[in-house]
């Protein structure tokens, strides 16, 4: 047992009046980050190179003058790991680690430490900003004590989740909406006051119109602590894909600052949304952090261990295939254990339902950067019995240009189908040459997932989503408009396969409106009705712009996000998409009596009858526009004709006969030419026969069904 004494931010050699007195003992690694023990904290964090470290105790996150605890390698280092247990400690300390002598590395050597930098806990559940934070430290430490964030103890087990039944809605009855936890409420227009806009409790206020739309599941975009400041001068990072910390919520999305806050009330967000049957799958970004690049700050990963942390290029600078300055070390195998500990923490401790991996390919590249075809980290993830029962979704590329698309490693995985998103987009535009593309994509792409082995709900179909155009503006704007961003115009994608249909942006013209509209309900079809697992995109239900910024990730204000005063056209929409999940969802079609089973599942086992103009008559050519699918699961006796006509003319299709013994002809359920009240029908609607001539209208969709025996 050993005590300590207060001691200078500038040193541990310098003693200053004994003011408090703490016990501590060697402690164990065999947990890292804070444990609350009996009698104290213990506190253990991986650094290698270190020879000694100090763990600082402050009184608030503003303190300047912690206690100092000096830790040498003969009591309270085992091999890599650094522990100690204090005594007296308890729930709401503030602390933070400072290394202040670390091995000598050779004569041309970088070392992998950073001596005198105070850095946050890696596996800390809690971290605390001063009101001058920075994101860059100084030269002086008390300048540094002052603007640093630091961490804090917490109670995990001060919370009452009572009854919470996980919804655990199978692929196939799943629709995703992907959206920001801020963006969704900090418009005024949401109705809500100022305390709580733009916080885990707005959204809990908004669940009620997530219920009215139908979609089962939010993906919520980054949640985990990141730094705001992580963006070009005078911005603000808005999107989040800028990780301080893997184990703590952000805390200003929360309305409670206390030291529990943001913990709970991002838990009583998980609860309520369960308690509505919404599952919550989080966005996390285990790629890289916002330490950036050698010129970055240094608060964390960078000072403990940046060679264990980091793909470290054999000239010393840090390989950049995040595209962000830095890229985790995922194969490490203290990174890849972290990774696990995080994701079984949200899953274990915050009752979250599923994670989509940002950049997950960069989790199959080594510790020099080179790709590997069968990745530990992805595997372990996909086989983790603590994540058997949770959805694992990647985004299969990185930044530096690998794409693994139909080939993440381990088979529970489902991926972000990028080709879904641009081949949909180019085929409704009036691309040539583009017909084959997108019907493998309406079947689930299985020139890219194996059809025989794999079930379509590999894929994760989506128009749009927060990289990028919204719906709308995808029909509004041929280029991008990203000078807001502050980067020339030079920033996001060029590649956006949109168009504006005669006029840049947007304008008072009912004809290229009502055009555009079409052109939405379009591909919101493609997308909620094909096979896959549909994903889509907060506000473009509603028709949301952001004045054709396609990389708003600095854009904290009006321009990302949701206004809730929807005029006439944006009502439309809603309703419109209202009714496609519905079709999508429900066991019953819309308000037929027959328990007929889910158009999804329908199509998943179905046969495939093509059809033209004229029946059994497709046109395959580079310049076809237009193609019908016949779908039937005789079964069930349910079968589905779907003709799409991306051509700039009308079109005049003569029916194809419904296969087997039916006699009861077409239903039309969906006509996209047609207002809301009329384009999504049930089987009330008018009634069509084998060799009808039907008027298929230019750039529309329409969809018969007929139920059978």
């Amino acid at each position: 047992m050993q005590q300590t004494t207060k001691t200078s931010p500038k040193g541990a050699n310098k003693v200053q009046k004994n003011t408090q007195k703490y016990l501590m003992s060697s402690g164990h690694c065999r947990s890292l980050g804070p444990t609350i023990e009996k009698d104290g904290v213990n506190f253990a964090v991986w650094c290698p190179d270190a020879l000694s470290i100090e763990l600082l105790l402050f009184k608030t996150a503003d303190d300047t003058d912690p206690v100092v605890l000096t830790l040498n390698s003969n009591i309270f280092k085992s091999t890599y790991f650094w522990h100690v247990k204090v005594r007296n400690v308890k729930v709401g300390q503030i602390y933070a680690w400072r290394i202040r002598r670390a091995k000598p590395t050779g004569k041309n050597e970088a070392s992998s430490v950073v001596p005198g930098k105070i850095l946050i806990d890696p596996y800390c559940r809690r971290v605390v900003f001063p009101e001058r934070y920075r994101r860059f430290q100084g030269d002086d430490d008390t300048d540094n004590l002052r603007c640093c964030a630091k961490s804090a103890v917490v109670d995990l087990n001060d919370y009452d989740w009572g009854i919470d039944v996980q919804p655990r809605h199978s692929l196939t009855k799943t629709v995703i909406y992907e959206m920001h936890v801020k963006g969704f409420t900090a418009d005024p227009s949401s109705g809500l006051s100022d305390d709580i806009r733009g916080t885990y409790r707005g959204l809990i206020e908004k669940i009620p119109y997530l219920v009215s739309l139908g979609i089962t599941a939010v993906e919520l975009l980054p949640v985990f602590q990141f730094d705001i400041y992580d963006a070009m001068q005078g911005k603000k990072n808005y999107w989040g894909y800028c990780p301080m910390n893997f184990f703590a919520p952000h805390s200003s999305y929360s309305s409670d600052q206390s030291l529990m806050g943001p913990i709970n009330e991002f838990r009583d967000l998980v609860k309520a949304l369960h308690k509505n049957n919404i599952e919550v799958i989080l966005d996390v970004v285990y790629n890289h952090t916002s330490e950036g690049d050698l010129n970055g700050p240094v608060y964390c990963y960078k000072g403990f261990d940046r060679k264990g942390y980091y793909i470290t290029n054999k000239d010393g600078t840090l390989g950049n295939y995040s595209g962000c300055g830095n890229t985790l070390n995922a194969t490490n195998p203290v990174v890849r254990t972290m990774i696990i500990d995080s994701l079984v923490f949200w899953k274990e401790q915050m009752h979250v339902d599923g994670f989509r991996f940002d950049l997950a390919t960069i989790m199959a590249r080594d510790q020099n950067g080179y790709p590997l075809a069968a990745s530990p980290t992805l595997l372990d993830i996909d086989e983790n019995r603590h994540l058997a029962d949770t959805k694992i979704i990647a985004e299969p590329w990185d930044a530096g240009g690998l794409y693994q698309l139909g080939s993440i490693a381990g088979s529970k995985w489902r991926e972000w189908n990028g080709r879904f998103r641009d081949d949909v987009r180019s085929f409704i535009r009036g691309d040539q040459g583009v017909i084959k593309d997108f019907i493998s994509r309406l079947l689930g792409s299985p020139d890219i997932y194996n059809e025989h082995t794999v079930d379509p709900q590999k894929s994760i179909n989506f128009i749009t989503c927060h990289d990028g155009f919204t719906l709308w503006d995808l029909v509004c704007y041929a280029d991008k408009h990203n000078e807001a961003n502050g980067e020339n115009n030079r920033d996001g994608n060029n590649a956006n396969y949109s168009a504006n249909y005669g006029y840049e942006g947007e304008i008072d013209n009912d004809a290229l409106n009502d055009l555009r509209l079409r052109q939405v309900k379009n591909m919101m079809v493609l997308c909620l009705l094909s096979m896959g697992t549909p994903m889509i995109t907060m506000g473009d239900e509603v028709l949301r712009t952001q004045k054709g910024n396609n990389n708003a990730y600095c854009q904290d204000n009006e321009i990302s996000w949701l206004n809730w005063n929807f005029n006439s056209r944006q009502s439309d929409m809603l309703q419109f998409t209202k009714r496609l999940i519905k079709l999508r969802t429900h066991g019953k079609l819309l308000n037929h009596s027959t328990n007929a089973p889910v158009l999804n599942k329908a199509l998943r086992n179905s046969r495939l009858q093509w059809h033209g103009v004229k029946p059994f008559q497709p046109d395959w050519s580079d310049n076809s526009h237009s193609i019908g699918v016949l779908l039937y699961y005789g079964e069930y006796g349910m079968y589905a004709y779907v003709y799409v006509n991306a051509f700039w003319e009308d079109l005049t299709i003569e029916l194809p006969p419904p296969p087997g013994n039916v006699s009861r002809g077409w239903y039309k359920f969906v006509d996209t030419s047609k207002s809301t009240e009329d384009a999504i029908q049930t089987v009330t609607a008018q009634h069509y026969h084998a060799g009808d001539n039907v008027k298929v209208e230019a750039r529309s969709i329409i969809m018969f069904m007929s139920l059978g025996i």
